[in-house]
């Protein structure tokens, strides 16, 4: 039973390492393809023999990354599924621990090889007019072609502990379990059985009292997995903790940096950012929130007064059918640039599409790339809301930068760190959102620009929530519940702004349950603030020059990997920090335009 919404995809290019009927989800079939490439690493003789080894054993990787990603898509569509979720688990039990060690061999031989020296002089001509005299010709440098991938790889090399595999497997099953807890919370509304991502359209009503209604009714929902959700955590706190001590790191946030390949930003650079965001944004965050209460005449906001428009208008509702979301984000890629919207209209042909929400599918939304096809594959849970207009512009964003990086050969360059993978993202949101009138006439499209905008400043001191308590959490080793519970409310106070939480004191200390980040992705959130950084400055640059913006968005994507993190912002426009320096002006121009709508 094929419970993936596409069918047969081919590779993007013909295996010739890797046997085309081999089942990829039995181990005894996959060990001896590493067992040839570590005889064969012995008699590769000089850069271009060590150069095809690394291609077929980026072939072998792309094969068996994809075989991964079609388990998990099919499980985290349907939850629900027996057939799905053993086939996703035996993966991770079966393949992953056995592959681990493996892969960890073949970069032990690559670190080691002889001719590794001769492969790091290969270089490859590149655009820098910042460069200063060491050139080819005007604006021209060569980069080092394996640079980066020799960086990542030694890294992996000396974090690797054998000892931690076996953590690393139980880990990921704690955290699909978190993920079916949380993708079988529904409610009865009103005679109806509704997800939880549901009821989220009801927050929108310009009736305040089915707004408390429908938010005290998810809230209490919630309040029954409490102890759930903290036991899971608790046993992924302690797996942490020890994979970290495995590796001779004090304490995970230390070891999460090393293991991110954090090498152009320190946790002293992410503490400096809450400061920032503290200083510049909360200002900000807190004059939306008085205009909202000032618009709604009322004395206090509560968590239901949040989402609702501030003039008591109807939600805005960009589409009813997922379809009609699908073609309507079609037109926007259509003006934007013809180049994206063929990517998109791909996506359609090929079925890489599972939009609507229902129950039995995970919460959240994401784009996988199946990397042997070489496709992007979009997962989200639409269900008529303009935050679905702007997941699908996300989500897209990602997708092309999955494309735009396709006649690379070198598997690991077909990705980039999540810090630019989401200004890709991010970035198409804004772009995206200069015609929103495919999804509205002009002043619900100005609405919407506007509650976007808003957004975007909302989410930073959110951000610096979920980065903070992570780094307190995981440099508290031993730290009670109630413990955890105090600091969360301690950046509840600083971060939270002015809502009410009266009466729901409770559910305010647990929110963090629903940021699946915590659970499933720990430290994976600063990624979101410093990129959204990123994403500011090219819309930025778009409204000074739009084609030029557009222009360097689109290179900037196709350098992949391969570039160092501040390489890759340079490339599209943008400069890699995160200070007061930066924000000031983003907060600024964001503040001017929310005012002109």
């Amino acid at each position: 039973m094929n419970l993936l919404p596409f069918k047969n995809l081919p590779a993007h290019k013909p295996r010739s390492f890797v046997p085309q009927n081999i089942d990829l989800g039995d181990w005894p079939q996959i060990a001896p393809l590493f067992d040839q490439l570590e005889r064969r690493a012995a008699g590769a003789n000089g850069a271009a023999e060590l150069e095809r080894w690394l291609l077929d054993w980026s072939e072998l990787n792309a094969a068996l990354d994809e075989a991964s990603s079609r388990r998990y898509i099919a499980m985290t569509c349907h939850t629900d599924n027996a057939d799905a979720e053993k086939a996703y688990l035996h993966f991770v039990e079966h393949v992953e621990p056995q592959l681990k060690p493996r892969q960890f061999a073949l970069e032990n031989i690559y670190v080691a090889h002889p001719s590794r020296a001769e492969l790091l002089a290969i270089g490859t001509p590149v655009s820098d007019p910042a460069s200063s005299g060491k050139t080819n010709a005007p604006g021209r440098r060569l980069a080092l072609r394996y640079a980066v991938f020799d960086r990542d790889v030694k890294n992996h090399v000396e974090l690797f502990r054998a000892e931690n595999v076996a953590l690393e497997t139980e880990e990921a099953k704690l955290c699909q379990q978190y993920q079916k807890l949380i993708g079988a919370q529904t409610v009865n509304f009103r005679g109806e059985e509704k997800t939880l991502v549901q009821m989220g359209r009801y927050l929108e009503e310009p009736d305040r009292a089915l707004r408390q209604e429908a938010w005290e009714l998810v809230a209490q929902r919630r309040l029954q997995d409490v102890d759930k959700c903290e036991e899971i955590f608790e046993e992924l706190i302690k797996l942490r903790t020890q994979i970290a001590r495995n590796a001779g790191f004090e304490n995970y946030r230390d070891y999460a940096f090393r293991q991110k390949g954090r090498f152009d930003y320190t946790p002293e650079n992410c503490l400096q950012f809450h400061d920032a965001v503290e200083k510049e944004i909360m200002p900000a965050v807190r004059e939306i929130q008085n205009d909202r209460k000032r618009q709604l005449k009322l004395e206090k906001l509560r968590p239901w007064d949040l989402a609702v428009d501030p003039q008591n208008r109807a939600p805005l509702k960009p589409f009813v059918e997922v379809g009609e979301m699908v073609s309507r984000t079609q037109k926007i890629f259509n003006r934007l640039d013809a180049e994206l919207a063929a990517g998109f209209q791909q996506m359609q042909d090929l079925k890489l599409l599972d939009l609507d929400n229902r129950k039995g599918k995970a919460p959240g939304g994401y784009q996988s790339t199946l990397a042997e096809a070489r496709v992007p594959f979009i997962f989200m849970n639409a269900i008529g809301l303009q935050r679905d207009v702007e997941t699908i512009l996300h989500e897209a964003g990602h997708a092309f930068h999955a494309q735009a990086t396709r006649a690379e050969d070198l598997y690991p360059y077909r990705s980039a760190p999540i810090e630019f993978c989401e200004v890709a993202s991010m970035s198409m949101e804004l772009l995206g959102n200069e015609f929103l009138e495919e999804f509205y006439p002009t002043p619900e499209a100005n609405r919407a620009r506007k509650t976007h905008l808003e957004g975007i400043i909302g989410f930073f001191p959110w951000m610096a929530t979920v980065d903070a308590f992570q780094h307190w959490i995981y440099t508290h080793a031993g730290h009670t519940r109630a413990e955890r519970k105090a600091a969360y409310l301690q950046l509840m106070d600083r971060f939270g702004g002015d809502t009410d939480w009266s009466g729901y004191e409770e559910s305010r200390a647990y929110s963090w349950h629903r940021q699946l980040h915590i659970f499933l992705h720990p430290f994976y959130y600063v990624e979101y603030g410093i990129a959204q950084l990123g994403a500011l400055q090219v819309w930025a640059n778009s409204r000074r020059d739009k084609a030029k913006a557009l222009g360097d968005y689109k290179k900037s994507l196709a350098l992949g990997g391969s570039r160092p993190l501040p390489e890759l912002f340079s490339a599209a426009g943008c400069k890699f920090q995160f200070d007061v320096a930066t924000i000031k002006p983003l907060i600024q121009l964001a503040g001017t335009e929310l005012k002109k709508l």
